[in-house]
């Protein structure tokens, strides 16, 4: 295939992810608005933790820059990718995709010809009003299924690459298979499965897979639920279901919730967009983790002392290991944890945190950064962690967590 000209909008896991993997190939511009995240693509540094994507930058010959010039980046490029934020907006009810929006107007605008591809998560039926505001725009949705940390390996051996297309425009049919052909060119993985269907259906595709993963944490946070209540090996009841080849034995290590930039919003907006359409289950699904995050500060509290007669007196320190939902991450948004220190919070409890992301001596909202390892443990009570460490192997005793099988 002839080389084609493409700008990424979005400089998070998505859009370094597919930056790098086009520009083995393809001349690449990556624009963020932020210098110093433009600065450290040039430099050939990820500005996201990913060791596939670190490895590309510093090895490979890649045709590869980035700018803060949208306008210069859109002006001569073939297709351009919105890969940016769509963060869940709980008082709308739907995903703020005015980030989306503003790429598809100053695209247009400088570069009317220009295939845009939307690759961030957007509500069912987005792409198609797009193409009625804009008539004539050639707009694509093209989901992605990465995972945070393994994005570019995800791009590298895809499970599929579907490309949502309204099917009655012969143009757009082109484009969709053009894309979806310079996404097979920069994969490693061969015969990659290529799904073509109408943009509703891709969007569609989105929420329902990752409100599925939702489903599975929470159905494993359930059961571990029941366990630990009931007094049951939890590792064996769920060694014995998952050895059903029907269930298999992923995603089903229990955590404090389901949590992550992509899981609690795409199943609350899923659940928006069945606002006519008889349901049970999804809205069960978002319940179900707010109700694991209200039972694991319960037991938190009363392993720190709520609920004792004299627990005025005995309320001890709860220790916070990592923020960060897996241990390769290096960001905490939307982490499940935030959501069990805000519960511990408001009843009072002293909290302090240890995350090296933040800078020792830290005010968070609901305690202070403790980084020395040591001082961290001597000062909890109890200590509370997502996902197990062997660094706390020497204060076990203290330590309260779900993690059954050591791994994200």
């Amino acid at each position: 295939m002839e080389n084609r000209r493409i700008t990424v909008f979005g400089a998070g896991y998505v859009g370094v992810s597919i930056a790098v993997l086009l520009a083995q190939k393809h001349p690449v511009t990556l624009v963020d608005l932020l210098p110093e995240k433009a600065d450290k693509i040039n430099q050939r540094i990820s500005p996201v933790k990913d060791e596939y994507i670190e490895k590309f930058l510093a090895e490979k010959e890649l045709n590869l820059c980035a700018t803060t010039d949208a306008d210069a980046a859109c002006q001569e490029c073939d297709y351009v990718v919105a890969a940016v934020p769509t963060d869940y907006d709980s008082e709308k009810n739907y995903f703020d995709t005015s980030a989306v929006e503003a790429v598809i107007r100053r695209t247009l605008f400088v570069n009317p010809i220009a295939v845009i591809v939307i690759k961030s998560t957007v509500p069912v039926g987005f792409t198609a009003e797009m193409l009625k505001a804009y008539p004539g725009a050639r707009i694509l949705f093209c989901p992605e299924f990465l995972r945070e940390s393994k994005a570019l390996y995800d791009n590298l051996y895809p499970s599929r690459i579907i490309m949502g297309v309204e099917q009655n425009d012969e143009r757009l049919a082109r484009d969709a298979h053009g894309f979806a052909q310079l996404l097979r060119e920069g994969a490693l993985k061969e015969d990659v499965p290529i799904l073509y269907m109408g943009t509703a259906e891709a969007e569609a595709v989105k929420l329902f897979a990752n409100t599925y993963l939702a489903l599975r944490v929470s159905y494993f946070n359930e059961l571990d639920t029941y366990a630990e209540m009931k007094g049951l090996d939890v590792r064996s009841v769920i060694e014995g279901v998952c050895l059903d080849p029907r269930i298999g034995r992923h995603y089903n290590n229990p955590s404090f919730g389901y949590g992550g930039y992509c899981l609690p919003k795409d199943a609350k907006q899923l659940l928006a967009n069945y606002r006519d359409v008889p349901e049970n289950l999804i809205a069960a699904i978002v319940e179900s983790n707010r109700t694991r995050k209200d039972y694991i500060a319960g037991r938190v509290a009363e392993l720190v002392g709520i609920g004792t007669s004299d627990a005025e007196e005995n309320i001890g320190v709860i220790g916070v290991y990592r923020l960060v939902m897996k241990n390769c991450a290096d960001n905490y948004r939307q982490s499940s944890i935030l959501g069990i220190m805000e519960r511990l919070g408001k009843r009072g409890i002293p909290m302090i945190i240890y995350e090296p992301l933040l800078r020792d001596g830290d005010e968070i909202i609901w305690g202070q950064v403790v980084n020395n390892l040591d001082d961290f443990k001597r000062r909890s009570r109890v200590i509370m962690a997502n996902r197990y460490d062997a660094c706390l192997d020497d204060v076990m005793e203290k330590v309260y967590t779900r993690d059954v099988f050591g791994r994200d």
